[in-house]
Formats: C-alpha cells, structure tokens, sequence
C-alpha cells in the first residue's frame, strides 16, 4: 500500500490494461492481421502522404525490428511501396499500393466506427473520466521519472 491507495487498485489498473491490449490484439485476428500489424496499417492509412519506418516506430514506440518484420510482409502481400526521399536517400518513405489501400479501408474505419461505438455506450461523463484520468495518470507518471542526463 502506498499512502492511501490499495495495491489491488493498481493490480486492478495492469489487469484493465492487459485486457485493453488483448481486446485490440483478438479483434486484429479476428479481421486477419496482428495487433502490431493493424497499428502500422492505421499509420499507413491516415498518412496518405507517406511515412517512413522510423516515424512508425516512434508513433507506436515500436522496435525497429518489428516495423521491419510487418513491412516485409505488407511489401511480400503487394500491400506497400517504398521510394526514396528526396531529402535523404537513406530513408525511404513508404506507401499504401491500391491492393494495400483496399485492405486497409476494410479494416482501419470499422476499428474507428467500434472505437466510437464504445465512447458514445460510455457517455459524457464516462469518456471526460476516462479521458481526463489517463492524462493526469501520464502527467504524474512523467514528474516522476528520472531527469534526463
């Protein structure tokens, strides 16, 4: 116990969020891609202009090597297409081809629609409360890390 808080409310939270996490990876299965694989997708799908591995990395605090693994498999699928940047030759900014944009329009906006669904059940009150309990949650997470050297 710390201060006045139970252990099990924070056992509680890790449960919460595990089941958060298997719920997205079931629902991946359950339309044919992995978890990992569906966030990439999502990535692909909103930046219509592109993007690279890195910034895919960085959105979803993904390993390089894990990026890497679904890239190949879109690219093996025909679902992306990579060109170089003009800017810097050694990054290549990656793209939907149309196989990949059929299959991602299947898939990213019924996500969304269930994303939505779910937030409208919880009504006004539910999403500010949950909402507003996450950013607090990270925000004083983030005071207690250790400062950067």
């Amino acid at each position: 116990m710390y201060g006045k808080i139970p252990d099990a409310e924070l056992r509680r939270f890790y449960s919460l969020w595990r089941d958060m996490t298997v719920i997205y990876e079931e629902w991946s299965k359950a339309h044919g891609i992995g978890g990992s694989a569906v966030l990439v997708l999502h990535s692909l799908y909103y930046d219509r202009d592109g993007c690279t591995q890195r910034m895919i990395c960085d959105r979803w605090l993904f390993p390089k090597q894990t990026v890497n693994t679904i890239l190949k498999d879109f690219e093996r699928r025909g679902l992306i297409e990579f060109s170089h940047l003009k800017s810097d030759r050694r990054n290549k900014l990656i793209h939907l081809t149309p196989e990949g944009e059929a299959l991602a329009a299947a898939i990213i906006p019924e996500l969304l629609e269930l994303e939505l669904h779910v937030m409208e059940r919880m009504g006004a009150a539910g999403r500010a409360g949950l909402i507003d309990g996450m950013a607090r949650f990270a925000a004083y997470f983030r005071e207690g890390l250790p400062e950067k050297r």
